[in-house]
């Protein structure tokens, strides 16, 4: 009994830290979703209206996109990276960690720079074929910077799981006659899976929420974070900024929760 009320003490801290900054916030937010002049409706509209439900099914199918492509190209990476040493291994893993240190907006100026009007990609396509290739400022190009600093964190994590992979499990599916896609398929994919599936689910959760990117690539964007921003801007609407900010985190927390489930509790970001 005394054991349980110093762990009660204990852990009263950081419950009137979560109530604070976290339960509270979000009671409001749902508040504010349901003040406007749709009432409670506006949470209905979300799911209704036709400019809401196609911004949200562009900013899922791009982040899905962004998580599915950073997965292949950082599992590879991450492998390769932990497994193998040369001259300038620290420097080339420092170098792809690097973009953690970048924020949204100055993502969002870098593809400007590589494949914005007068960018590094339309400058070399125009010398090739005489076209300048602009997609800086389209769904292409948010997928470009959502990738960018994706990536980091991915091959990081993928980086921990693989120095965990014991090579003789692989050794032994090859002394049985497994191929080099099958001992991936059977052995190292299923040993790696916790970790994917948590950083895919980061990943995931990360794009569906960023904004600084997206605020700066904005000439034809689409994405719910932007429909926030215009709704509590150019709109004063915020009622239905309110209830999108709540669905969104709704759907961003679901996928976290589902990647927990296919996990246990080896998926920590999703509690």
């Amino acid at each position: 009994m005394r054991e349980r009320s110093l762990l009660t003490l204990l852990m009263l801290p950081a419950a009137i830290v979560f109530a604070a900054f976290f339960l509270l916030p979000l009671a409001q937010l749902v508040v504010i979703g349901g003040s406007g002049k749709l009432g409670w409706a506006a949470y209905a509209e979300v799911f209704s209206g036709t400019h809401y439900l196609k911004s949200f099914g562009q900013t899922i199918a791009l982040s899905v996109a962004v998580t599915l492509f950073t997965l292949v190209v950082s599992g590879i990476a991450g492998v390769f990276l932990e497994r193998n040493r040369f001259p300038g291994h620290s420097v080339l893993t420092a170098m792809l960690t690097l973009p953690l240190a970048f924020p949204g907006v100055v993502i969002g100026f870098m593809v400007i720079m590589l494949a914005g009007r007068q960018g590094l990609i339309p400058d070399i396509t125009d010398m090739l074929v005489g076209e300048r290739l602009v997609f800086a400022y389209s769904m292409a190009g948010l997928f470009m910077g959502y990738v960018y600093f994706s990536i980091p964190r991915t091959i990081l994590t993928v980086m921990a799981a693989a120095e965990k992979l014991d090579p003789r499990l692989e050794e032994a599916a090859r002394s049985l006659g497994a191929g080099p896609v099958r001992v991936v398929r059977d052995v190292m994919l299923p040993a790696l899976k916790p970790a994917l599936l948590a950083a895919g689910a980061i990943c995931f959760a990360t794009s569906m929420g960023a904004f600084g990117t997206a605020f700066t690539l904005a000439t034809r964007i689409n994405v719910v974070p932007m429909v926030i921003y215009t709704e509590f801007t150019l709109q004063a609407n915020v009622a239905m900024a309110a209830a999108l900010s709540f669905v969104l985190g709704a759907i961003t927390w679901a996928a976290l929760a589902f990647a927990r489930s296919l996990t246990g509790s080896s998926v920590a970001a999703a509690g």
